[in-house]
C-alpha cells in the first residue's frame, strides 16, 4: 500500500509546488516542508471508530463509528476553505459515487476538515457551493474535529498536511481512503481520477462482498481488477501472460495441423 500512498503524496507535492510558484513571495515552504506531505498508511492501518467529530449538517456530537454504520466509506480528509484542490476533489468523488448505481445505504462518503480553525459553517458552505443538489444524491457527511482528534485519526491513517503560515494555506495529499465498516484502510485513492465502474469494484472489495452486484462480485474474484491503480494485480498479469503464451501455442500446434492434414491430401 505504501508506494501508491508515496506517489499521491509526490504528486500533491507537484500540485502544491506549481501552486507555490505563482504565489506572493510570502509563502515560506520549502521543498523540505513539501517532500513531508504524503498518505502513506502504516500496516493494518485502521482509522479510530471513537473519534468524536461535529457533524456540519446537524450540529450534533456523533463518532465515526455511528457515521459509519459498518458500511465501506470513502473519507476525504479536506480544507473546507480550499477552492483550489479540495473542491474538485469533493466534486468529482460524488460523481464518482452516483455514477456507481449505489446508494447512500450501501456507503458512507465522510469529509474530515484538516484545518482546525474552520467551523460548521465553512464546511456547510463548501458542499452548498461545491455540489449544490447533488449532494442529496450521496448524502456527504462533513465532520468539524478538535486538534486532538485531528491529530489522533492524521497519524491512525499516516496522513500529513502541512501549514504554510506565509499563504495561509495547507499542503496536503491529494488523496481519499476507502474504508472497510471496521475502519480498516482498504485502499488509498485518487479523488480525481476515479471512475464509476472503479469506485463501485473498490466499494464491493471494500464491503466483503456485501453490498454490489453478483458480477461485481466475479469481476473481483475473476480479474483481480485493483480499483487503486486501475490495473490487474501481478498475480493476475501472471495468470494472463502464461494463458496468452498457451492459447498462442495452441494456435500454432493447429496452424501446423492443418498444414500438414492438407499435404497428405494433397499426396
Amino acid at each position: 500500500m505504501s508506494s501508491p500512498a508515496r506517489l499521491f503524496g509526490h504528486g500533491t507535492v507537484m500540485i502544491i509546488a506549481l501552486g507555490l510558484a505563482t504565489a506572493p513571495a510570502r509563502a515560506r515552504l520549502v521543498q523540505a516542508d513539501l517532500a513531508r506531505v504524503a498518505l502513506a498508511p502504516p500496516a493494518g492501518a485502521r482509522a479510530p471508530l471513537d473519534l468524536a467529530a461535529t457533524d456540519a449538517g446537524t450540529g450534533q456530537v456523533v463518532t465515526l463509528s455511528s457515521v459509519i454504520a459498518g458500511r465501506p466509506v470513502l473519507l476525504l480528509p479536506v480544507d473546507y476553505t480550499c477552492g483550489n484542490v479540495c473542491d474538485p476533489m469533493v466534486s468529482m468523488s460524488v460523481d464518482a459515487l452516483a455514477a456507481t448505481g449505489l446508494t447512500p445505504d450501501d456507503y458512507a462518503l465522510v469529509l474530515i476538515g484538516i484545518d482546525p480553525r474552520d467551523d460548521a459553517a465553512a464546511a456547510r458552505r463548501m458542499l452548498a457551493d461545491t455540489l449544490g443538489d447533488r449532494a442529496a444524491t450521496v448524502r456527504p457527511r462533513a465532520l468539524i474535529v478538535s486538534d486532538t482528534a485531528l491529530s489522533r485519526i492524521t497519524t491512525a491513517l499516516g496522513y500529513t498536511a502541512i501549514y504554510d503560515a506565509g499563504t495561509d494555506s495547507f499542503a496536503h495529499p491529494a488523496a481519499a481512503l476507502l474504508l472497510a465498516g471496521d475502519g480498516r484502510v482498504a485502499r488509498v485513492l485518487s479523488p480525481l481520477a476515479l471512475t464509476g465502474r472503479d469506485l463501485r469494484l473498490a466499494l464491493t472489495e471494500a464491503g466483503n462482498g456485501r453490498i454490489g452486484s453478483l458480477a461485481d462480485r466475479l469481476t473481483l474474484l475473476c480479474y483481480g481488477y485493483d480499483a487503486a491503480r486501475g490495473v490487474y494485480t501481478p498475480l493476475i498479469q501472471r495468470i494472463l501472460t502464461v494463458a496468452g503464451i498457451v492459447t498462442i501455442l495452441a494456435i500454432g500446434l493447429f496452424i501446423v495441423w492443418l498444414t500438414r492434414h492438407a499435404r497428405r491430401r494433397a499426396a
